[in-house]
């Protein structure tokens, strides 16, 4: 559970330093260069000679989804919605991680579509008289698609290394990053205008900040994280950030938000939580 909350801590300030610096940027490449820099970090200690090609391809499909395709889209959030939104809007990632949870173990539990309801119920309390906007209804889209490519990637992950006995995770998670940085890439080749690029000083320290450690230490913290406790605290944990990331832009990056709706749906959104959580903490998975 110390890498999760070591992670947590990290990511609360990666959502008003993406807002603050790189919204200006094209989001494609902005994905492609943080998850390139956590490849290159990774790189020197993968270990692929034992491992079969059917592993390989799958740990780099794992990479696109968990990594490459839920950057794409939470990337690309940031230019219809406010950091602290981006951030509250990952409070169903955890929903998403129980319901991928019972589909692979082909149950599905009650408490999950009541707890969804809730989520969507505080979710509404907070947006009230601002759902109207187009910006935020795409920018809420773009959220679901990138928790849903979160929440499988850890599970995914999960069964995945249970398979592999024997291999450690810092020997594979470079072809995690690999899978990632192609897909990123290949969108990016397509979108990003390169000869209009110029970085500021701000935006390669962001980059930096961004690739070694909200991308590459922190992805790998996680799964590692991840593998060590149940799909309960793992849920949790997911949700942890939250509040970080929502105190930090708003006293840190000065954003502003109607404080007594975000107090009455945040409470809406911990009992729906507690909910979903309650039957996971009985039972190791």
């Amino acid at each position: 559970m110390l890498y999760l909350l070591i992670v947590s801590l990290i990511w609360a300030f990666s959502f008003g330093i993406i807002k603050d610096h790189l919204t200006g940027l094209d989001p494609n490449f902005v994905s492609f260069a943080r998850l390139f820099i956590a490849l290159v970090i990774f790189l020197p200690l993968l270990r692929w000679r034992n491992l079969r090609l059917s592993v390989m391809s799958r740990l780099m499909f794992l990479g696109m989804i968990q990594y490459g395709l839920m950057y794409i889209t939470y990337i690309f959030s940031f230019r219809y919605l406010q950091a602290y939104q981006v951030a509250l809007f990952t409070i169903f990632t955890p929903l998403y991680v129980t319901l991928i949870h019972d589909l692979l173990q082909r149950k599905l539990h009650h408490r999950f579509l009541i707890s969804a309801l809730l989520s969507v119920a505080g979710t509404a309390i907070i947006l009230f008289n601002t759902w109207q906007q187009v910006d935020l209804r795409l920018g809420f889209l773009l959220m679901q698609i990138s928790n849903l490519c979160f929440a499988f990637g850890q599970i995914y992950y999960r069964r995945l290394m249970a398979e592999l006995h024997g291999c450690s995770d810092a020997s594979v998670f470079a072809l995690l990053y690999l899978g990632a940085v192609l897909l990123t890439g290949l969108v990016s080749l397509f979108t990003t205008d390169y000869s209009y690029i110029t970085l500021q000083s701000g935006q390669i320290y962001a980059l930096l900040y961004l690739g070694i450690l909200a991308s590459g230490i922190s992805f790998f913290l996680w799964n590692v994280g991840a593998r060590k406790t149940n799909a309960g605290i793992l849920a949790v944990f997911n949700n942890i950030k939250i509040p970080l990331a929502v105190a930090v832009s708003l006293l840190f990056f000065k954003e502003e938000a109607d404080l007594t709706r975000l107090l009455g749906g945040g409470v809406v959104l911990i009992v729906a939580l507690l909910i979903n959580h309650d039957k996971f903490f009985k039972t190791r998975v």
